[in-house]
């Protein structure tokens, strides 16, 4: 195959304007389509590609963009923009009819419509239609048929007109159309800010744009809530499920570049008219958006529930039977081992947490033999496809992920078949890696637990909060009143991993142990854990693609499978980005015969390790699910997963990224036989205790941290991890 180079519009775009002939392609998301163009500046026909819904044909539009060459398809012109009019033309009007998109017209039936009224003909449809009578062959029936279908287009196409004429793209009139049909202008012109709520890929400063366009004045109430609902929006994505009022204003009032008193005014208002939910803890008022308060609240409500109200497991002495068990299995279980087993049988919901090497596995094992002894069934899960792959194979049993348990739906945001009126079918439910629980889907997920059903809830405590709002296992842990065991024992701990031993050290506040100690570089099986001390962040780059290209595939590892670089950060000469660009161009060169495509952000190339960074319930793919490119062709690109192989349209490739590299915070839920992390001290701001100690447990085999000393005691020493605004364990405690 040839290359093909679908590159990004850095470029001085070129002008194209023309009238559409017909539509070869749309997406039916509305992000992608190829159409066929008659250029007003030149005869023929070009093919023109729109990351958007098309426009109809017929249409005047007046596109910005650059030609491109492709070698099946030709030349083509590849925009980025459109400006669309009405079909003006008799021609244009003609084609516009006859293109098959009014109901009742074909092209001979327009073309006789078009002779008879010339460039009067969409004026008498709309304002005259009792004259179409004046063509032979159409009858009332008919007329009715193009009447009913030509005022469903209309509005569309006058969207798009009233999004032109107020500066804005047309490109969003299909989605907006979609959400408020022939209420669109009239929502457009009078509550502009419901667009960022309600319409997918519309945001406050989209909606901002639109109602300053209509002017709407920038202390406007209306303006002033959506306003503070993006600010909270953006807040939580840094995991607060809420913030302090004090904290809210100031940054509202910035973003929206008003006096801070008007903004305080008018969140008083909101939160009376509950728009924003409120709780007041020490003297401390804290906002949540209204979607986080009820997860928290039905969170806190259902485990509660559930520790009280499960049914009873009738089992006369539950130490007896895993002594039982513990005997049978040929082992010597630690005390907090057999608590744990026996909290799982006797508790409604149980908490089980520890670090590496501390029998958790064992434990679960265990849980689960004598739970199915007992004769009840039991769901395993986990929050991402890796994790639940290794909770499969450590227990020999079926394991999914969490969206899978719950049956994600199509569609934007979190919608699952699973729920309080249709919900799971088991008697005990076991999930694993629950410190990437956010708070939004523990909601989801306890919402479809049955009544009387048992929960077991495994995870380390000590890892990264999850990467989306709350700190779900860690507030369960300090509210103390969910039954729990936390395992702290090595066991074998002369026979342990250095890994493992040098995870509870930085657990610990202690510096790792590894070889290089005195100085000298030692061969990689020498240990499984080693520290390369490399003063210079472009030399720690550089070591860590030599590592990645040559050094671990002569010592038998695969640099895609095997091996997973980690960063603290995106940025710098360390960072996630760079590391990217550097390992793809080191280990998946372009040749002649590698399709790729050249975005603004990426280059994805055929063979490239990617990831998808965002939960897509419509092609069951969700955030942090890493998979290859297998194909690459001008319109699609097709990736496959461990479970299944993914098609995406052009304009979806925003959902992917490349994964060479990636941040430690994307890594949770993963196991990598080698775990490759840059410590350097323009990474400072990010190296803390907890990040550090996530990366080590993600390798099995072999870790290899790189970088200066300093940045290293930065981090095992730095164990201020930044503290997240949430309120579920105070109300699992009922000290609100």
């Amino acid at each position: 195959m040839q290359q093909t180079t679908l590159t990004g519009f850095a470029d001085v775009p070129e002008q194209l304007t023309g009238v559409v002939d017909s539509i070869i392609f749309a997406a039916p998301n509305g992000q992608f389509s190829v159409l066929r163009l008659k250029p007003l500046q030149q005869g023929g026909r070009v093919n023109v590609t729109l990351p958007s819904a098309p426009p109809l044909v017929g249409q005047q539009v007046e596109l910005g963009g650059r030609w491109v060459t492709h070698p099946r398809f030709g030349q083509q012109f590849q925009a980025t923009h459109m400006k669309v009019s009405a079909p003006s033309s008799a021609e244009g009007i003609e084609r516009f009819l006859g293109s098959g998109v009014i109901d009742g017209l074909g092209p001979e039936l327009a073309r006789r419509i078009v002779r008879t009224f010339g460039d009067e003909t969409l004026d008498i449809i709309e304002n005259a239609p009792h004259r179409l009578k004046e063509v032979s062959g159409i009858g009332a029936k008919t007329i009715e048929k193009i009447v009913t279908s030509y005022q469903a287009n209309a509005e569309l196409r006058d969207l798009m007109l009233w999004l032109e004429d107020h500066g804005l793209s047309g490109t969003f009139a299909a989605r907006i159309f979609k959400q408020y049909s022939s209420f669109a202008v009239d929502v457009l012109e009078h509550q502009p800010y419901r667009l960022a709520a309600e319409v997918p890929g519309i945001g406050f400063q989209t909606a901002d744009a639109i109602a300053h366009s209509v002017g709407i004045e920038r202390d406007d109430p209306a303006r002033i809530v959506a306003g503070l609902d993006y600010t909270l929006g953006q807040i939580a994505t840094n995991g607060h499920c809420c913030v302090p009022e004090s904290y809210l204003a100031p940054r509202a009032a910035q973003t929206l570049g008003v006096p801070e008193p008007a903004v305080r005014d008018v969140l008083k208002k909101a939160l009376e008219d509950s728009y924003f939910a409120a709780e007041t803890v020490g003297g401390d008022l804290l906002v949540y958006p209204p979607l986080l308060y009820r997860a928290e609240t039905e969170t806190a409500e259902k485990l509660l529930y559930l520790r009280d109200h499960a049914e009873l497991v009738r089992v006369k002495d539950p130490a007896a039977l895993v002594r039982k068990w513990e005997a049978g299995a040929g082992l010597t279980l630690a005390p907090a081992q057999r608590k744990a087993i026996e909290g799982a049988i006797t508790s409604g919901i149980f908490v089980l947490t520890g670090g590496p090497g501390t029998g958790k596995t064992t434990v679960v094992r265990g849980m689960i033999d004598l739970l199915e002894k007992l004769g009840l069934s039991i769901l395993l899960g986990a929050p991402t496809g890796r994790a639940a792959k290794r909770l499969s194979e450590a227990t020999g049993r079926k394991a999914v992920t969490v969206h899978r348990m719950l049956e994600a739906q199509g569609g934007e945001g979190a919608m699952f078949a699973k729920d309080a009126d249709d919900p799971l079918e088991a008697d005990v439910i076991i999930l694993d890696e629950c410190s990437m629980m956010d708070i939004v889907l523990m909601s989801h997920f306890l919402a479809a637990v049955p009544e009387g059903s048992h929960i077991i809830l495994v995870g380390d405590v000590d890892q990264l909060p999850a990467v989306g709002p709350g700190s779900v296992l860690k507030d369960i842990l300090r509210s103390h009143v969910i039954p729990s065991v936390r395992l702290t024992d090595v066991f074998r701990q002369d026979e342990a991993s250095r890994i493992v031993l040098n995870a509870h050290a930085i657990n610990r506040g202690q510096l790792p142990r590894y070889p290089e100690e005195t100085g000298e570089r030692v061969p990689l099986d020498a240990s499984d854990f080693h520290f390369f001390e490399i003063p210079d962040a472009a030399d720690v780059a550089d070591t860590i693609v030599d590592l990645c290209a040559r050094v671990l595939p002569d010592a038998g590892y695969s640099p895609l499978g095997d091996v997973q670089v980690l960063s603290p950060m995106h940025r710098q000469e360390c960072g996630v980005d760079n590391l990217n660009k550097r390992l793809q161009a080191a280990l998946n060169p372009p040749s002649p015969a590698k399709s790729e495509y050249r975005g603004s952000v990426n280059t994805f190339r055929l063979g490239d390790k990617v990831m998808q960074t965002k939960n897509n319930y419509q092609k069951h793919v969700f955030n942090g699910d890493i998979g290859y490119i297998r194909e690459l062709e001008q319109d699609h690109v097709t990736v496959q997963f461990a479970e299944q192989k993914v098609d995406y349209e052009r304009a979806e490739l925003i959902e992917l990224t490349l994964a060479y590299a990636m941040s430690v915070h994307k890594s949770q839920g993963s196991e990598y036989p080698v775990i490759l992390l840059p410590l350097v001290p323009g990474h400072h701001i990010m190296l803390q205790r907890n990040l550090l100690y996530t990366a080590v447990t993600r390798a099995k085999s072999l870790v290899l941290l790189l970088g200066s000393k300093a940045a290293l005691t930065t981090a095992v020493t730095n164990d201020r991890t930044k503290k997240r605004y949430t309120l579920l364990a105070e109300r699992l405690t009922h000290s609100l």
